[in-house]
């Protein structure tokens, strides 16, 4: 796992065992803010030691910016901490986060302890956090999934963008109107740094052109399944190529392509909803995100 400090109070720290997924430490007098967990338990269990025993604070509150397990699975392992995350996200832990936890106990031993906790702390639209002398501005952000926020270090002008800001705009599990749509509101002020929820953190000079980059490749994307669906092309996402939409496979080592297949599939699945005379297919194997990632990942 890599550790970055971004100031004095804000320290970043990428997986190294999983799809290079993030999580934030904002440190402030009055204890300590972590932004999403990480996915395998060795890896959150450091950074508890890193605040406990290195930094000798306390934990006061976990934000979940979404229910996916890689940000979420280690919920439990900060029992002392307040979690908070947008209101759909423990409806969406109950239904689909358990089956997430099993599936990560299978692949890995160490996962098996992991239990599911819930957030506590709900908000629908937006929500101010004020600790010590940091203050967050959390807000809904849907699209790469339905409870995806972004949470705004004010002052500092950095954001914690989660998976709504990463390599490859994903949407498989989300919407692609939504994630446009979240990415221009995004788009409208300026950053001194954007926290990806995977990958690399992104700097001012570049804030705008990754953004503008990531808006370029969904209506790219939107125009080839519309166009390919059009022309009767059944599987899509045999055809569409990534190039194809201005983006590259550089990133998370292979990952993006196989999102890119997925995006494929959920924007043909929507179109063909609005033309009900085309048959709806299923993704291709019905794998969780999280175990599909891990399998690439064990590749690289």
């Amino acid at each position: 796992m890599q550790r970055e400090r971004l100031t004095e109070d804000i320290i970043v720290f990428r997986s190294s065992l999983y799809a290079q997924v993030t999580a934030g430490l904002l440190l402030t007098d009055d204890g300590a803010v972590l932004i999403d967990t990480l996915l395998y338990p060795q890896e959150t269990q450091r950074i508890r030691r890193f605040i406990n025993e290195g930094l000798r604070t306390e934990l006061r509150y976990v934000i979940n910016t979404h229910y996916h397990a890689d940000h979420s699975a280690g919920n439990c392992l900060f029992p002392e901490a307040e979690i908070i995350a947008q209101r759909q996200c423990p409806d969406l832990l109950h239904s689909r986060g358990q089956s997430s936890l099993q599936s990560m106990a299978e692949l890995d031993e160490q996962s098996a302890p992991l239990t599911l906790r819930v957030p506590e702390l709900l908000f629908d639209e937006c929500m101010t956090l004020e600790l010590g002398q940091m203050r967050l501005s959390l807000r809904a952000c849907p699209g790469h999934s339905p409870d995806s926020l972004t949470c705004l270090v004010e002052g500092e002008d950095i954001l914690f963008a989660a998976d709504s800001l990463m390599p490859l705009p994903y949407f498989g599990d989300g919407d692609w109107l939504q994630l446009h749509d979240s990415l221009l509101e995004m788009r409208e002020r300026e950053y001194e740094v954007i926290v990806q929820g995977h990958g690399d953190i992104v700097l001012r000079g570049e804030v705008a052109g990754k953004i503008s980059s990531d808006l370029d490749y969904l209506l790219r994307l939107r125009e080839a399944v519309g166009n390919a669906l059009a022309d009767g092309i059944m599987q899509p996402e045999e055809r569409i190529r990534l190039q194809d939409c201005g983006k590259s496979h550089d990133g998370l080592h292979g990952a993006v392509r196989l999102l890119h297949i997925h995006n494929v599939q959920k924007l043909a699945d929507e179109l063909r909803d609005e033309h009900l005379s085309m048959p709806r297919r299923e993704r291709m194997d019905g794998m969780d995100i999280e175990q599909e990632w891990e399998e690439i990942w064990q590749q690289k």
